[in-house]
């Protein structure tokens, strides 16, 4: 600050930031405009400062100080740190905001000062960009301009954060103030944070004045501004971007456009000054439109053409609310060409359809209808005469054209709208459907059609409603409900013919659909309230609906019991004021339940039901409700009525009684047990009555039956059984109660029946189905052994009584059954003749001795020798003897066959009795040790051939494990030999490079993930076990990342007993001193780390079953005899405990993997 003294200049400084602490790249004091010169900020003279590592804002006035700090935090060092003010508004009110940054994020501050007179500084949103920073420019308080390290300027709207456009200003060759930053003229006395950033600073280059901005470039001087907005719609003109330039114009009247210049006022204004530039457009591309339209070609490339340029202008002209634009200059302009003016009338549908064109000028309305017309589109004219104003038009020549091509919809628009008409079209209406209703004819669909029209007609004019959408005046409702009611309920038609009867309109609506015409008088009579002519009318329609329909015997059941059930639903309302004979009813009654007509029972029933849920039942006399309903057999009548009675046991005979509703009864048995709400005498009567009929009830659904008696009656089950006494009823109840395969839902375990029952049960099955007796043994579970096999001894199911002697432990017993069982079939087949069942026997034969070779097969594995003998010989005995009589006089038929079953016989007992005592057996029979070996020769060879199979099946075998276990203990011994690779040369504890640790002679450990230790480190760190006198070491990195797996890993060492050389020690490199002769020699015993320890362990896991060892040792043993046999040895033998006869011996083969050498 100068100031003068006595006439002599003198100079006055102040320190305001100290270089100590950092240097200022930037400082920009707030300027004010003339017009905000009494702002209450500008006294405190503020001013902006920007070092390499924060920014401050300081106010000199009416003291020096500082009123805010603020860090940058990390970024490029490079960056150039920037400032800028001005005033923008905020909520109403303008107060002065600071622009900062450094790099690619820019940060705002809102300055404001409070009623107290403290300054406040507010962040507001910051801004993140994907470029460096090198200027920052206010152009207006919402416009920003950016320019970017690479000389690129981003137009950028500071509230949506949008960029409006980039443009390349490299060609300026801007001025850098590379220089003076790097004090070059003073030898470059500066920090080298200082020189970096001044590679990119520019501050002197670049300023802004009046929303322009000036660039020194190196010769000559660049002034940037934004266009205004007529410059900007002109610019997309000259490009002849129509579309574009009138999108533009309209984000301009909308108030949607950024950095907008040259538009002042007030809105209303802005918006006049915007349409008139937007009608010249339009005006422009209407021209070019037609100029441009192709004069040659197919017409649907005209149309392409037409149908991609007027919808613009129909639809700015509507955004405009310039219909009078539209409709004259636009539309005469393209009337002159016929494809256009198509295009046109098609393009203004949309906008009728949704309300947004309503008036238009009489002749475009005729040529649209017209333009519809002719191309055959009469479903869209209907659409859109509903949703125009059609008074201008000819409403006969509509009406006319309505009616001959069926637009029924818009027919009543234009009488209703056009005419304030409302009768006209029902009369029209009725003339068309009448006729065929009144003679009994079948409707056709499109008089089906007009029936339902008029009947949503009648409905919207009782309702107050126009047809077909919107409302009528409010001075027309009470007049045309007024009208239509006297329409309807006429006496005669208006052209009545002499043999018409009473009430024509009525009765046509009641034949055409009963049920939706009294649903119309009934939301009609909602609005009936509290209006007198209104009830008359009500009650005198009601009257002529009786009188019609009650005199009159044209109509069904169905559609009197509609009438009596509207008519009840209207007497049972608290503010009822009609009045109906109960005689009526009664007679109703008679008609519904007569027993004369058994046509349409289920819709008389029906009816009936709806009639009293609707509330008629206060019009009857319940008791001869019901004597009449039993005896039409108006079983759900019937079950209402009781309801209501709480006599629900009787409900049971109703749906006993009813064939189509008779399953139903199980359900409601449930029901009435299970919900609560009914007393223990009503459940127990229900329960009374569902034992009384049990027997119906089994029969029925036996399945249903039992789960109901089993949820609710458990207890009961053996009082039911007595009940039952059709044994075919109670067979059938039985097996749904226990056979769990009928699907019943009930808990086996609950039931605790005696097994009494389970056996009554059983002998039940025997007698109706013994083929299931043996299956469904197998699922029960409460039954006694020895009075089940008495059961099945009485009906001679000897497969069943075999069975139960196995269950029970009788295995000799059970074989003998199956044995003469097949012995007499054997029996049957050797003495037929030829004209038998011959495929029949054979069947029976084979599945006879297959249940007898798996009855033996089953339990031979826990018998000695001498009991599998006792089984399998006579089985053998028994097969071979029909064999002995084919030399006789009269040879069997099956030959072949039997000596198959022989064989099927002989190779399974060879895998429990030794084939020595097979032969033997064979050759001291009497028939065969006589010379007739050449009878049983094809047996031996047979048993030869096995033999030779299995011999070389075991020797492949035994190759194969050999290679596999050569190959995996290979693998094994490589991977515990191999060489440890460090990764590292330091301690992955300490730290230190094993190799510069002098002071003492510590052994390095190294472990095969690589890691490498001090042992002194991992001692510290606990990373040792004690293990029967040795130390085992773990890795820490590896162990402390799991844990758990260290501790299962360390327990399964120990468990397995073995060592593994895993670890390798190493001794450093320290010199040799006086007092240490030598060296210490790192251990050199071989163990296994924790992860050759799990891969161990995965190859047991994958191998785990019988032994190596022991598979091996016996191989060896018996390959080194030369008479090796398989099946040899005595009764007690070895070989009868060798592990190739266990069943649950296995081979895990697999192909060895491809390993590189």
């Amino acid at each position: 600050m100068k100031r003068r003294v006595m006439g002599v200049r003198t100079c006055e400084s102040r320190c305001l930031f100290s270089g100590s602490k950092g240097e200022v790249c930037c400082i920009e004091p707030l300027h004010s405009k003339p017009e905000l010169k009494d702002h209450p900020i500008t006294q405190f003279s503020l001013l902006a400062m920007a070092s390499l590592t924060k920014i401050l804002v300081i106010g000199l006035k009416p003291s020096l100080k500082v009123w805010m700090t603020f860090p940058y935090g990390r970024m490029d060092p490079s960056s150039v740190p920037l400032l800028a003010w001005h005033f923008v508004a905020v909520h109403n009110y303008v107060n002065p905001m600071l622009a900062f940054c450094r790099g690619d994020v820019v940060h705002f501050l809102l300055v404001k000062r409070d009623e107290s007179g403290a300054i406040h500084v507010t962040k507001q949103k910051h801004l993140h960009l994907y470029y460096d920073l090198i200027n920052f420019t206010w152009i207006n308080s919402r416009t920003v301009v950016l320019l970017d390290s690479v000389e690129k300027l981003h137009v950028i709207d500071r509230q949506t954060q949008e960029e409006l456009e980039t443009v390349e200003i490299s060609e300026v060759q801007l001025v850098y103030n590379s220089s003076h930053f790097k004090s070059l003229a003073t030898g470059g006395n500066v920090s080298q944070a200082l020189a970096l950033v001044g590679e990119k600073a520019c501050y002197q280059s670049i300023s802004s004045y009046g929303g322009q901005i000036f660039y020194l470039g190196t010769k000559s001087v660049y002034v940037m501004m934004l266009r205004s907005w007529r410059e900007r719609v002109d610019h997309l003109l000259k490009q002849d971007c129509l579309t574009e330039a009138l999108a533009l114009a309209w984000s301009f009247h909308e108030g949607k456009a950024k950095a907008v210049v040259g538009l002042s006022g007030d809105a209303s204004k802005r918006k006049a000054v915007v349409a008139d530039r937007m009608v010249e457009i339009l005006f422009h591309y209407a021209d070019r439109a037609l100029k441009k339209c192709p004069d040659q070609g197919k017409i649907q490339v005209m149309e392409q053409h037409f149908q991609d340029m007027v919808p613009v202008i129909v639809d700015y002209c509507l955004l405009l609310e310039r219909k009078d634009l539209l409709f004259s200059q636009m539309y005469d302009k393209l009337s002159e060409n016929s494809v256009a003016k198509g295009v046109f009338l098609e393009c203004l549908e949309p906008y009728i359809l949704s309300d947004k064109l309503v008036g238009m000028t009489p002749q475009v309305m005729k040529d649209l209808i017209v333009h519809f017309q002719d191309k055959k589109l009469m479903e869209n004219v209907e659409a859109l005469i509903v949703h125009m104003d059609i008074t201008s038009l000819d409403i006969q020549q509509v009406v006319l054209m309505c009616w001959e091509n069926r637009l029924y919809d818009a027919m009543i628009y234009v009488y209703n709208r056009g005419m304030n008409e409302f009768i006209s079209p029902m009369e029209k209406l009725f003339r068309v459907i009448s006729p065929p209703l009144n003679a009994g004819r079948t409707l056709t669909d499109e008089q089906v059609v007009m029936g339902n029209k008029l009947l949503v007609y009648i409905s919207c004019c009782l309702a107050g409603r126009a047809y077909p959408l919107g409302d009528i005046p409010e001075d027309l409702v009470p007049l045309v409900k007024n009208q239509v009611f006297e329409f309807l309920i006429r006496l005669h038609s208006a052209e009545a013919s002499p043999e018409e009867e009473i009430y024509p309109y009525v009765r046509t609506l009641l034949h055409f659909d009963t049920r939706e015409f009294l649903n119309v008088l009934a939301l009609t009579f909602e609005d009936f309230k509290n209006d007198k002519q209104a009830v008359e009318y009500q009650q005198r329609i009601v009257d002529i609906l009786l009188k019609v329909m009650v005199e009159n015997s044209d109509f069904t059941p169905s559609q009197v019991g509609c009438l009596f059930t509207f008519l009840a639903r209207q007497l049972a309302k608290p503010d009822n004021t009609l009045f109906v004979n109960r005689t009526l009813f009664d007679q109703v009654l008679e008609f519904l339940c007569s027993p004369d007509d058994d046509s349409r029972h289920s819709e008389r029933q029906q009816v009936l039901l709806e009639l009293l849920q609707a509330g008629g039942i206060v019009q009857f006399e319940e008791s001869r409700l019901i004597r009449m309903a039993e005896k039409a057999e108006f079983y759900q009548i019937c079950e209402f009525m009781y309801e209501r009675e709480h006599q629900y046991d009787k409900i049971i005979d109703c749906y006993l009684r009813d064939p189509l509703r008779e399953e139903e009864v199980f359900n409601y048995i449930h029901n009435i047990l299970s919900i609560p709400g009914h007393s223990a005498e009503e459940k127990q009567s229900v329960w009374q009555k569902a034992m009384d009929h049990i027997e119906e009830l089994v029969s029925l659904k036996p399945c249903k039956a039992a789960e109901l008696v089993a949820t609710h009656f458990s207890e009961q089950i053996e009082i039911v059984i007595k009940k039952l006494q059709n044994q075919v009823l109670l067979f059938k109840f039985l097996r749904s109660l226990l056979d769990p395969r009928e699907g019943i839902h009930v808990n086996q375990e609950s039931l605790q029946m005696p097994p009494s029952v389970t056996e009554q049960f059983i002998e039940l099955l025997c007698q109706f189905d013994p083929n299931q007796v043996i299956e469904t043994l197998q699922i029960l579970e409460c039954y006694r052994l020895e009075e089940t096999i008495q059961i099945t001894q009485k009906y001679q199911l000897h497969e069943v009584t075999a069975y139960l002697l196995e269950k029970k432990g009788d295995i000799h017993g059970a074989f003998l059954i199956m044995l003469k069982r097949l012995q007499s079939k054997l029996q049957e087949i050797t003495h037929q003749d030829e004209k038998a069942k011959e495929d029949l026997s054979l069947k029976d034969v084979e599945d006879t001795m297959v249940e007898t070779i798996a009855l033996c097969q089953r339990n031979s594995h826990n018998l000695n020798q001498q009991q599998r003998e006792a089984l399998w010989f006579p089985l053998l005995e028994a097969m071979m003897a029909p064999q002995k009589l084919s030399g006789s006089a009269a040879p069997h038929l099956h030959p072949e066959a039997l000596r198959s079953l022989t064989m099927q016989v002989l190779n399974s007992m060879a895998a429990f009795i030794a084939l020595p005592s097979i032969l033997q057996r064979i050759l001291q029979d009497p028939v065969y040790g006589k010379g007739k070996l050449g009878e049983i020769q094809g047996l031996i060879l047979g048993m030869l051939d096995t033999f030779n199979y299995e011999q070389t099946l075991l020797e492949t075998t035994t190759s194969l494990l050999n290679q596999d276990l050569h190959w995996s203990l290979c693998n094994l011994r490589a991977s515990v030999t191999r060489g440890l690779n460090p990764k590292q040369d330091y301690c992955s504890i300490c730290l230190q490079q094993y190799k510069r640790r002098q002071e003492m002679a510590d052994e390095i450990i190294v472990f095969s993930c690589g890691h490498l230790y001090h042992s002194f480190c991992l001692q510290n760190k606990e990373c040792t076990i004690e293990t029967e006198g040795r130390t085992r070491w773990t890795c820490y990195k590896c162990s402390s990342s799991n844990k758990a797996g260290k501790l299962s890993e360390n327990s399964s060492e120990i468990k397995k007993g073995k060592t593994a050389p895993s670890q390798v020690k190493m001794s450093p490199p320290c010199p040799p001193s006086k007092g240490d002769p030598a060296v210490k020699k790192a251990a050199s015993e071989p163990v296994l780390d924790p992860q050759q320890i799990q891969a161990f362990d995965q190859l047991c896991r994958l191998y785990r079953g019988s032994s190596r060892l022991a598979l091996l040792t016996e191989l060896s043993q018996n390959r080194s005899s030369d008479s090796y046999r398989p099946f040899s040895g005595s009764q007690s033998g070895p070989a009868f405990n060798s592990i190739f006869q266990n069943e649950n011996f296995q081979l895990q083969l697999i192909p060895p993997p491809v390993t590189e050498d």
